[in-house]
């Protein structure tokens, strides 16, 4: 579940510009970003995505974060003119992912032009206001509707009558994890650094000044971090987060997140987690409790249809 949240005032673009990692001051109206949120010295806060919607920006966070950033938020704003709302009563999102995620729509009554990714089109859908935003999502075809929280469960209809197949979170959590999308307090956590989590889509090395900014460009400047999020290929039994690495004994990194996913040919144990940079090669080996580990490439390959 996400929090959506309205940024407006005139200093808006300024001030937003100057609390994440990514640019918003040339954002073009309809399209968005994802950024991260640092302290001063270069720890991750948390992360979300903002779309420009001309007057304002719509700020959307994963919801067990959304208080938290709502107060670093409160917090930075001193003499600025810009106001936070929190919109989850007026906004909801419904997600459709997956290879004919476009069809359903379609068969729905949505067609529309090819999006490219976070960008947003207004439409109108069975006499209801609504915006199609499409995801980020490398490995697979996504999208959302926000609309009124009042007309979620008639389009779930629709959608559902379309050819949708309606899924739990617990299913969601899977196709997060076979497309190597981590997750703020799963796998990112205050004690990261932006570049240790290979998610440098989040960051702008041109923008000018932002919060914990001096430490992003010092690592970019320096080379790279000492350790990296990674996927790994399970063999053996499947290890919980937080079990530890090994490399000929010696400790390297940490499992975050760890998944069965139940495919066509047979279930595939697959993990996430950080290692030193040095034993980040692909195919490596590596042991994590009793089972073993091989480095490998995200999104894991051979999961998604081309």
């Amino acid at each position: 579940m996400h929090t959506k949240l309205s940024l407006s005032g005139k200093d808006r673009v300024r001030w937003l510009n100057g609390m994440i990692t990514n640019k918003v001051r040339d954002l073009a109206e309809g399209l968005g970003i994802y950024a991260f949120v640092l302290n001063p010295q270069g720890h991750i806060l948390g992360d979300l995505y903002a779309y420009n919607r001309g007057e304002w920006f719509l700020v959307d966070t994963d919801q067990g974060q959304a208080e938290k950033l709502l107060a670093i938020f409160r917090k930075y704003i001193i003499m600025d003119k810009v106001e936070i709302a929190d919109l989850s009563e007026k906004l909801v999102a419904v997600g459709v992912a997956g290879p004919k995620a476009r069809d359903v729509l379609r068969a729905a009554g949505l067609d529309f032009q090819n999006l490219e990714p976070l960008k947003l089109v207004e439409a109108t859908w069975r006499d209801t206001p609504i915006t199609i935003a499409c995801g980020d999502n490398a490995a697979v075809e996504s999208y959302e509707i926000w609309l009124a929280p009042e007309r979620v469960a008639s389009v779930r209809e629709e959608l559902t009558s379309a050819g949708a197949l309606p899924i739990s979170p617990a299913a969601m959590e899977l196709l997060r994890i076979a497309s190597g999308i981590p997750r703020y307090g799963q796998d990112v956590h205050e004690r990261d650094l932006p570049q240790e989590t290979e998610q440098l889509r989040a960051l702008n090395f041109n923008k000018g000044c932002y919060i914990g900014q001096e430490i992003v460009e010092r690592i970019r400047s320096r080379g790279a971090v000492h350790r990296k999020l990674s996927g790994f290929e399970v063999t053996g039994s499947l290890p919980t987060p937080g079990t530890k690495i090994q490399a000929e004994g010696k400790d390297v990194g940490e499992v975050t997140s760890a998944a069965s996913l139940p495919l066509p040919s047979g279930d595939r144990a697959v993990a996430l987690g950080y290692i030193r940079r040095e034993v980040a090669n692909a195919g490596q080996r590596l042991q994590a409790g009793e089972a073993e580990l091989t480095v490998a490439s995200l999104p894991f390959a051979g999961i998604f249809p081309k």
